[in-house]
């Protein structure tokens, strides 16, 4: 099965992030209108305000960014204005490119650049350059698409341009249709780094959106899914229907590789109702290869091939070459389940022509798949194995892991035909172990348990014996209150009158600070046991266990990092009365990161802390406000609640810490109404008894309260600890 990349659907988007986000933008549509009103003068002026609207027209309107451009175009006949001429071929340019005619749209490309050199104007050439190499993408030309990326890019970063996101996002593309994936996760996470620091929502969803395909292709199928919903859901909020139509159809293929077809075609069918709205139809060509491909799975083979059909009608119209190995390569598929094989044969060697054209070494990979079936069907096993054998190659060379399984399959087949046994049995282990690792979900979750019960029960161990010197010390302390009673009952029997008072004073200071060390023991043993739960442990384990498998070494190193990091924090201190405030800040951090690692969809987090607050100067109590957290995570939202906030604040008042921590949720009213909630939370009466206990030790004000949001005409909870502290004398 050859379902086609989302990145093919998606490249002719990236005209909407190469000036910003042309959504949303009808006040400033009007007033662009309402200055060029007012402003009749036939000037530059006037040349720019058309320009621009033109512009701003262009992905909704067509016809009237086009009626712009054409009085813009005969204003410049009298004005001798080269930069707003140049700006018009360039738009003109993007118009033709919207429509899939590249060659035209590279004639208006080159003839802006050539006038944008001339007047040595740079962010005019780079954003000919970068919309060059998405034209040249489109038109399946990888490499020399990459070279016109990296020309935008160095202009970019030598004048700060702000597009500069937009290029580093095509060429990550363009790099990942290459095989090159380090490459590909290089500079989308890069593309991605930036819009996250300009707030540029739309180039955050195209990031993660392109960072989804790569995992995709390379077999890890919960990362995939879960960047593309991130990315969704961003351009659900922002109204970009080319965006959501093409995440509608890579969440589709998700579905599909898991094998649950009618999701699939009800995703691949929403995907084809918004390209045939705007006639996009290079979108419209990939969403019916993609209807195909489900109709060839349900056993529907003539409606397949008549969906292939008109695909590949609409790419060799437009000349994309990016799409066409994929449709060719799925019309064989068919063919050969009919038993056409030279039809067969046909469809996959024009693929593999193609692919070598374009470079597209997935594509290619496919293709050689394709004809080591034909030729193994046909008992050409001697071909058949050379075909076999180049996929096998490169679907190791590149990491793509569902293309190295097929390649095993059929060496297999090959080798049992050909009476080598040995061979066989070697390439079927292969065959079944990648297959296990790319969708073996049983076994994974087993190997991971596994891990988890070992692991945790080391934990356990270490807090068991922690608990058995504890109780130890309660007893050991509970017995020398005893005998410090009975020392002063004889003393007191021994001494004047007089000296009674005193003595029972002294007595009682000193019952006083010994229940006290013992509240805090327990109350300490009590927390140690509420830190980390089994199932978030589990959870973690888990996800690192799927990266394992998917051979993700980069992502499994970090993450197993931050993992152990959490967990060392958690067990160390809880031996500490105190920490540094940014050692907690710190353990904070790494829990939300994990957590969102496999939340769906993942949580707004934010950590704010005051200028006035140095994190490095305040010894603040352990654990206090990853409990809360953990509780908000676990109570406070529905099933069904796509954006969830959590927000931690400190703030230094006077001589008071405060923490304010609230989320979006439910509220704390419902969740008290909950009949499975309305014991009292065992974190926040720990807390309060810590708070209490602390506030008399340090001399400073502690306390808790929980309010919910709705009082303040806000949804959720909010929770204000005030934190006792000491100054860190060591800094």
């Amino acid at each position: 099965m050859k379902i086609e990349s989302t990145i093919k659907n998606s490249i002719l988007i990236f005209f909407l992030v190469l000036m910003g986000s042309v959504y949303a933008q009808n006040k400033k549509i009007d007033s662009l209108k309402s200055e060029l009103a007012f402003h009749t003068e036939k000037d530059t002026i006037r040349v720019n305000l058309l320009n621009d609207l033109a512009f701003s027209y262009f992905s909704s309107d067509l016809a009237k960014s086009l009626e712009y451009l054409d009085e813009s175009s005969a204003l410049l006949e009298t004005l001798n204005f080269k930069k707003g001429k140049a700006r018009t071929i360039y738009i003109r340019g993007i118009t033709e490119a919207i429509q899939s005619n590249f060659e035209k749209a590279l004639d208006h490309y080159n003839e802006a650049l050539d006038i944008y050199k001339k007047i040595d104007f740079n962010k005019g050439i780079a954003n000919c350059y970068n919309a060059m190499g998405i034209t040249y993408r489109n038109k399946g030309e990888f490499s020399a698409s990459v070279t016109f990326f990296k020309s935008a890019i160095k202009i970019e970063e030598e004048i700060g341009s702000d597009n500069l996101s937009a290029s580093l996002l095509n060429l990550g593309t363009s790099y990942e249709e290459l095989g090159d994936f380090d490459q590909a996760i290089f500079f989308l996470t890069k593309a991605l780094s930036i819009a996250k620091e300009n707030k540029n929502n739309q180039r955050i969803a195209y990031s993660l959106n392109n960072l989804g395909n790569v995992y995709k292709i390379q077999g890890n199928y919960p990362f995939a899914m879960k960047h593309f919903k991130e990315s969704l859901y961003i351009d659900e909020k922002i109204g970009d229907s080319l965006g959501i139509a093409n995440h509608l159809s890579n969440i589709g293929q998700i579905y599909q590789i898991q094998n649950d077809l009618v999701k699939a075609m009800n995703y691949y069918k929403k995907s084809l109702e918004i390209y045939s709205r705007v006639n996009r139809k290079q979108g419209i060509s990939g969403a019916l290869n993609d209807v195909g491909t489900v109709h060839k799975e349900m056993g529907n083979y003539k409606n397949a091939l008549n969906s292939y059909a008109e695909a590949l009608s609409i790419s060799k119209e437009i000349g994309s070459k990016s799409i066409i190995p994929n449709i060719l390569i799925n019309t064989g598929e068919v063919n050969l389940i009919l038993k056409e094989y030279k039809l067969a044969k046909k469809f996959y060697d024009e693929a593999k022509k193609i692919s070598l054209e374009t470079e597209n070494k997935e594509s290619l990979c496919e293709a050689y798949i394709g004809l080591a079936r034909t030729y193994a069907y046909q008992n050409e096993y001697r071909t058949a194995l050379f075909k076999a054998l180049k996929a096998n190659k490169i679907s190791k060379k590149f990491g793509f892991l569902k293309n190295q399984k097929e390649s095993e399959e059929i060496l297999s087949l090959i080798y049992k035909a050909t009476g080598d046994y040995k061979k066989a049995f070697e390439s079927h282990q292969q065959f079944k172990i990648l297959n296990d690792s790319l969708f073996n979900k049983e076994n994974i979750e087993k190997i991971a348990q596994l891990e988890y019960e070992y692991k945790y029960k080391q934990a356990l161990d270490s807090a068991s014996i922690r608990e058995l010197k504890l109780t130890k010390t309660v007893m050991t302390t509970s017995q020398d209150l005893a005998k410090t009673k009975q020392n002063y009952l004889w003393a007191v029997i021994g001494i004047l009158l007089t000296s009674i008072l005193s003595g029972s004073f002294v007595f009682y200071q000193k019952y006083k600070s010994v229940k006290i060390r013992n509240q805090n023991i327990v109350t300490e043993q009590k927390l140690l046991r509420s830190q980390m739960t089994p199932h978030f442990i589990f959870n973690s384990l888990s996800v690192l266990q799927g990266m394992i498998l998917n051979k993700e070494e980069k992502k499994s190193i970090t993450y197993l990092s931050k993992f152990s990091k959490l967990l060392r924090i958690v067990l160390e201190n809880s031996r500490d009365k105190v920490v540094p405030l940014i050692q907690e800040l710190d353990a904070i951090d790494n829990y939300m990161i994990l957590q969102n690692l496999d939340a769906d969809p993942p949580y707004d987090y934010s950590l704010i802390v005051d200028e006035n607050i140095d994190i490095n100067q305040f010894l603040v109590p352990p654990m206090l406000i990853q409990p809360f957290i953990e509780n908000a995570i676990e109570h406070a939202f529905t099933t069904n609640q796509e954006h969830r906030e959590i927000g931690v604040h400190l703030t230094l008042e006077g001589n008071k810490l405060r923490c304010t921590i609230t989320d979006n949720g439910i509220g704390i009213d419902a969740i008290s109404n909950k009949t499975d909630t309305k014991k009292k939370s065992l974190a926040t009466t720990i807390t309060k008894e810590r708070l209490e206990m602390l506030a008399k030790d340090f001399k400073t004000a502690g306390g808790i309260t929980i309010a919910d949001r709705k009082k303040d005409k806000e949804r959720g909870t909010r929770i204000t600890l005030l934190i006792p502290y000491k100054p860190n004398e060591e800094t």
